[in-house]
């Protein structure tokens, strides 16, 4: 409903009864001046510019007709009469102007507390969502609550999800709302009278969001839009700790029952080779072929045994961090003691072992850097063709002792040489024709680095080789 018109009224009628007050209690015209701008500065305070300025020509007229000589007339005996009168209109007019315009600033000030108020407390609201129900359909809710929308919108990007809120439907801006989402730009939609902004993350827009039902300015709707965006960061950051925090918990259990296999698996291992051995330390009651498979079965047993400690360590590996024990030991022991341990996995292959004259000890886990020289070993019979030969070089530097392990393989494509240590990586194609799980060179990388050494290779078709470097002196 229009005011207005009620509001000039009783302006006028206003100045009528001042009027007919002063004539009934007889004022100067001074003084009914001054009384006449109060009521201009009252109206003006109160309803606006437009009121205050005809009740100031009003005002004017009727100073004019009632008070100034000669008086019931129009005409204006005298140059300060005239001069009275139009500085009465110019006050009037100027001061109405101004208190206009301080109201206004009133109001915008207290519309901008109100929208810092909206806005802190839209923030607060965000940090209080639970996980009773979808964020997204939370965050839209108390958007809408608390900036007294008739309808919001969101739609989700990266999970492709609408939520809404509100007394109206704006499932038909959907697709308005996935375009705005991809190309980022802010446009209206005059049917439905809403304003659509697209949410962004940096420069990439991850949302976009309509709102139906309120006017504001550009710095609130930047304000609930950068809201929005951290909340939905904050929502997803969130959802990646508990898949974490669940990933972890499914190692840790994966952790359980491997220890508890191993276990089961070192019990009838232990009774077996507790008779072998038995039976071995009494060789006279055996015949000779007898004690040649019992030589065997204690052989493999023992072979049995390192295989379910290596697999246990590699699965710890795989999944907590490496703890080092270090000790002093001759690198080159290590070599030739993984190398026999191999044999059988060499399959009668010519596995030739260089090293220079003398190779000083050095301070590394030795059950560690066995484990990584076994997967270096075991990665050069698997990727090169039967038949061919081995070569392992222990060389001694200035500051550090490298192991080089040699096969005649079809080598590593250039593109994949930085992918081989990330786990699980395996190259396509080998995927389908040699068994793997893409594990031991990433768990051999990381057993050097924890050491402080490093691992790299160098591969062309016919040649691949692995350097394997630690440092001459343990920085534990």
């Amino acid at each position: 409903m229009n005011l207005r018109p009620i509001r000039i009224f009783l302006s006028l009628a206003s100045v009528a009864a001042l009027t007919f007050v002063a004539h009934v209690f007889p004022f100067n015209a001074t003084t009914v001046g001054f009384v006449y701008l109060l009521l201009v500065l009252i109206v003006a305070s109160t309803w606006g510019f437009v009121e205050a300025s005809i009740l100031s020509i009003a005002a004017t007229l009727a100073l004019n007709f009632f008070f100034l000589p000669p008086v019931r007339t129009f005409n204006i005996a005298g140059a300060q009469n005239w001069i009275a009168l139009f500085a009465f209109l110019t006050t009037s007019l100027i001061a109405s102007r101004l208190s206009t315009k301080a109201k206004q600033r009133a109001l915008d000030a207290m519309e901008h507390q109100r929208d810092i108020e909206r806005l802190y407390t839209f923030s607060r609201a965000i940090l209080l969502i639970d996980n009773s129900e979808p964020f997204g359909a939370q965050l839209i809710r108390k958007l809408a609550d608390i900036f007294e929308l008739n309808a919001a919108s969101l739609y989700d990007r990266r999970t492709g999800d609408f939520y809404r809120a509100g007394s109206s439907d704006l499932a038909s801006l959907d697709a308005q709302l996935r375009e705005t989402a991809l190309k980022g730009t802010s446009h209206s939609n005059s049917e439905s009278n809403c304003l659509l902004a697209p949410v962004r993350l940096g420069s990439e827009p991850i949302a976009s969001l309509a709102i139906q039902g309120l006017g504001m300015s550009d710095s609130v709707l930047r304000g609930i839009v950068n809201l929005v965006a951290i909340g939905l960061e904050r929502a997803r950051s969130q959802d990646l700790a508990q898949q974490v925090e669940a990933a972890r918990q499914s190692e840790q259990l994966r952790t359980t029952l491997i220890d508890a296999m191993a276990h089961e698996f070192k019990t009838p291992l232990t009774s077996i080779k507790a008779a072998t051995t038995g039976l071995l330390a009494d060789p006279h009651q055996l015949k000779e072929g007898q004690i040649e498979l019992l030589n065997i079965a204690d052989e493999e047993a023992e072979h049995l045994k390192e295989l379910i400690d290596d697999t246990v360590a590699m699965a710890r590996l795989d999944t907590t961090h490496i703890e080092i024990n270090p000790e002093i030991s001759d690198i080159l022991e290590i070599v030739r003691e993984v190398a026999h341990s191999m044999r059988t996995e060499l399959e009668g292959r010519h596995l030739e072992i260089l090293h220079d004259e003398k190779i000083p000890p050095n301070v590394f886990d030795r059950r560690l850097v066995k484990l990584a020289i076994k997967q270096l070993i075991d990665n050069a019979v698997k990727y090169s063709p039967a038949g061919t030969p081995l070569e392992i070089q222990v060389r001694q530097g200035d500051d550090t002792t490298d192991v080089y392990f040699t096969d005649q393989g079809n080598g590593i494509p250039e593109r994949e040489q930085s992918h081989i240590f990330e786990r699980f990586f395996r190259s396509p194609s080998v995927r389908q024709k040699i068994p793997g799980s893409g594990l031991g060179l990433s768990i051999a990388h990381s057993i050097l680095q924890a050491h402080h050494g490093d691992l790299t290779v160098t591969s062309q078709p016919g040649r691949t080789t692995f350097r394997l470097t630690l440092p001459a002196t343990y920085k534990g």
